[in-house]
């Protein structure tokens, strides 16, 4: 499903879903919202916490209210959605209160395993009875505190057959608490076997897995910040005008027909065309063309752009969602979310694995009891394998992998936003290239001088006065030389300038200015400005956006690893080609708009192709957002590196080929975490069950079970660490 727009015969509502910690709750919550009476098509979104509803008329959101709460994810209108499922600060402090209340149970129980001598000196300082309640009651704490969140979500979906992450840590923390607190308060049932205390495991447990959430919650990035930037392109209030008087009027008040002035320097604020006047418009934010365009009645204008020096009149075409810079917003809006592969994976398993365990252990406990073992015996059976199987390790395979791979290539100058581009962009086979700044300065420089000697020397005595990007160049390619006086200074939008040099009226501008001049002047295949006098052509200046320096050695390294390159710009076809061949790159795209870039991209992924993006003005942000992994320069726009996944945080290209590098590292990793984490259980939960025990081997009590599960997440943390290794600096 690509679009959720309204539809005339269909009610569409947009609701804000809750409850939504990971992947796979949002694939859940579609899946029983799709299931509803009423309901035609729906599509929740992890990212923004948004669920987008088409019902049949007579279907009120009110009445899908009742069985997604029942489903466990309520849908509520999206002004009193709760900020604090959204407030990453929330997430941090719970966190905080967490690690403060676990550390001095840690300390007081593995302090005293590793220093013999601290365990005598603090049983000597406050007694055993002491220490014991102090164990209970800061865990306790964390479990009914910041922890309460996995009980809250992980029980209900227990008892509704649907169990996720949550239902498996709520398990086995709430496994730990339970059998540390009878070995405290009622020691006489336990079993000698298995009277062990282990609150620190609770504890941990959770603190643990709320450090890997807030690590996820921040890797997958804000997704309204783009749309914000977005809609801050559009002016509050347009110019309208009303029996021939100017009118200031608020931009939801412009409808199609109206006809508005537009002054020098000021924002478009709709779509519409030109209806009197003359300027030129920088259409950059759409196009990513560097040069003004001309515009004259008829031409038409978008929402967004800036005008230059001249003064038009308008008629509006199209407001609001209809405009260009509308159809952006809808299409970032759209093509932002993303859903984690490889937690959505976890998610899947962890659904089957949880009642799998569940009835393992109760199994287990049933079988030594049929074999004559003692009920306290057969519980420790029991809690050692919901012990033994918490997911603690799973829950931090993928998070902690995302931080010590997004912390290197923080390093490396490479920002990744979203956990999902660490698992996609190594396997991209296709880089596709912005042209204007991002492979090019986005600033002209003079390649070719022909004519005579003081042909540049003229053009920039001209152009001295004038703002012109090509005004600009020349100026530039002539500082530091001595030029001659230039008076009467005229600019023509559009053409060219005039001035006189010693008397004579000299023209520097486009051949179709130099011939209405009564000169001359050839059209080029290239970016010319023209120089002439006293009727004729004196010379003619040359000049291109010149490609960055690391652009062509990036390139190279990208496609010696095997990766195709492509560049969509714009930008005239012509300078396109140009920098193509200088980069040498086969596949190169000019002329296109936002739509255009975004349909390209979707015709390589409809061939079965990943493909990243790597750009870096507004105009990038759709393709950005829609590309399978987006890449921006951190020198760009707001807009597009809140759109992208990956940002370069100094503006060079070279860093695109260690960003792969990087990403297809972290990636291996991953998954040597998820095959160490899920290995682990499936080995020892036999062990934890007692199954060796007949065969004269060791079993698994729930002490050694709490540390086994504490081990594998060290390891986990310890493999994640070696990606700090990566480009050699450590």
């Amino acid at each position: 499903m690509t679009d959720l727009a309204p539809d005339s015969q269909l009610q569409f509502h947009r609701m804000s879903a809750v409850n939504l910690s990971c992947a796979g709750c949002a694939a859940r919550a579609e899946k029983a919202v799709n299931g509803l009476p009423g309901v035609v098509e729906a599509r929740v979104n992890f990212a923004t916490r948004r669920a987008d509803i088409r019902t049949e008329g007579a279907t009120a959101p009110d009445a899908l209210a009742p069985a997604m709460a029942a489903a466990g994810y309520p849908l509520r209108p999206l002004q009193s959605a709760a900020p604090a499922e959204e407030d990453g600060s929330a997430k941090t402090v719970a966190v905080a209160v967490a690690a403060l209340l676990s550390l001095p149970v840690v300390i007081m129980e593995m302090g005293g395993h590793l220093f013999p001598a601290f365990h005598h000196w603090l049983h000597g300082l406050i007694g055993l009875q002491t220490i014991h309640l102090l164990q209970f009651a800061l865990p306790t704490a964390v479990l009914f505190g910041p922890g309460r969140v996995f009980f809250r979500l992980g029980l209900p979906a227990l008892r509704r057959r649907a169990p996720e992450m949550d239902s498996h840590v709520a398990q086995g923390a709430g496994t730990d608490w339970a059998w540390a607190s009878l070995v405290v308060f009622a020691p006489a049932i336990i079993p000698n076997s298995g009277a062990y205390i282990y609150f620190e495991a609770a504890a941990l447990i959770v603190t643990l897995i709320l450090v890997g959430r807030l690590l996820e919650a921040r890797a997958r990035g804000r997704a309204g910040a783009a749309i914000a930037g977005l809609m801050a392109l559009r002016p509050d209030t347009a110019i309208r005008i009303v029996g021939g008087e100017e009118v200031e009027t608020p931009l939801d008040a412009i409808r199609p027909g109206d006809m508005l002035r537009i002054r020098p320097g000021a924002r478009i604020p709709v779509d519409g065309t030109v209806d009197d006047g003359t300027s030129e418009v920088d259409e950059a934010m759409l196009t990513g063309e560097p040069l003004p365009v001309d515009k004259a009645p008829g031409a038409a204008l978008s929402a967004g752009t800036v005008n230059g020096t001249g003064a038009l009149t308008m008629r509006a075409e199209a407001v609001g969602a209809d405009t260009a810079l509308g159809r952006i917003v809808a299409l970032v809006e759209d093509a932002q979310a993303t859903r984690l592969p490889v937690q959505a994976l976890i998610n899947r398993v962890t659904a089957i694995f949880v009642p799998v365990v569940i009835a393992i252990a109760l199994l287990a406990a049933a079988i030594w009891l049929l074999a004559g073992a003692t009920p306290g015996d057969a519980l420790v059976r029991l809690v050692s394998v919901l012990i033994i199987a918490c997911p603690c390790a799973m829950g931090l395979a993928t998070p902690v992998s995302i931080l010590a791979g997004t912390g290197r290539a923080a390093e490396l100058g490479v920002l990744f936003r979203k956990g999902a581009a660490l698992q996609t962009l190594g396997t991209a086979d296709l880089i596709a290239f912005d042209k204007t700044v991002t492979l090019s300065f986005g600033r002209f420089t003079v390649t070719d001088i022909t004519g005579a000697p003081d042909t540049l020397h003229l053009a920039a005595a001209v152009d001295a006065g004038s703002e012109h990007p090509l005004a600009r160049a020349l100026v530039e390619a002539a500082r530091g030389d001595t030029l001659p006086e230039a008076t009467d200074f005229v600019a023509t939008p559009g053409g060219g300038a005039s001035a006189k040099i010693n008397g004579i009226e000299t023209h520097v501008g486009s051949a179709a200015f130099l011939r209405a001049k009564g000169i001359d002047a050839p059209d080029g295949d290239t970016t010319q400005v023209h120089v002439g006098a006293e009727g004729r052509l004196i010379g003619t200046i040359s000049l291109a956006d010149t490609a960055k320096p690391d652009a062509a050695n990036a390139i190279a390294a990208l496609q010696s690893a095997g990766k195709r390159v492509a560049i969509l710009s714009g930008d005239a076809q012509g300078p396109v080609d140009r920098l193509a061949a200088d980069l040498q790159v086969q596949d190169a795209h000019g002329g296109l708009s936002p739509e255009d870039k975004q349909s390209r991209v979707a015709a390589w992924q409809a061939e079965g192709l990943r493909v990243a993006f790597v750009g870096d003005g507004l105009n990038d942000a759709p393709v950005l957002a829609a590309a399978d992994i987006g890449v921006a320069l951190g020198t760009g726009t707001d807009v597009a590196m809140e759109a992208a996944d990956v940002v370069l945080r100094q503006g060079h290209v070279a860093s695109v080929p260690a960003a792969i590098e990087v990403s297809q590292k972290t990636l291996a990793n991953i998954r040597q975490n998820l095959v160490w984490a899920f290995g682990y259980n499936v080995a020892l939960i036999p062990v934890a069950a007692g199954l060796l025990i007949p065969f004269g081997g060791p079993g698994l009590n729930p002490m050694l079970g709490a540390g086994a599960m504490a081990a594998s997440s060290v390891l986990v943390v310890l493999n994640a660490l070696r990606l700090r290794r990566i480009g050699g600096r450590v």
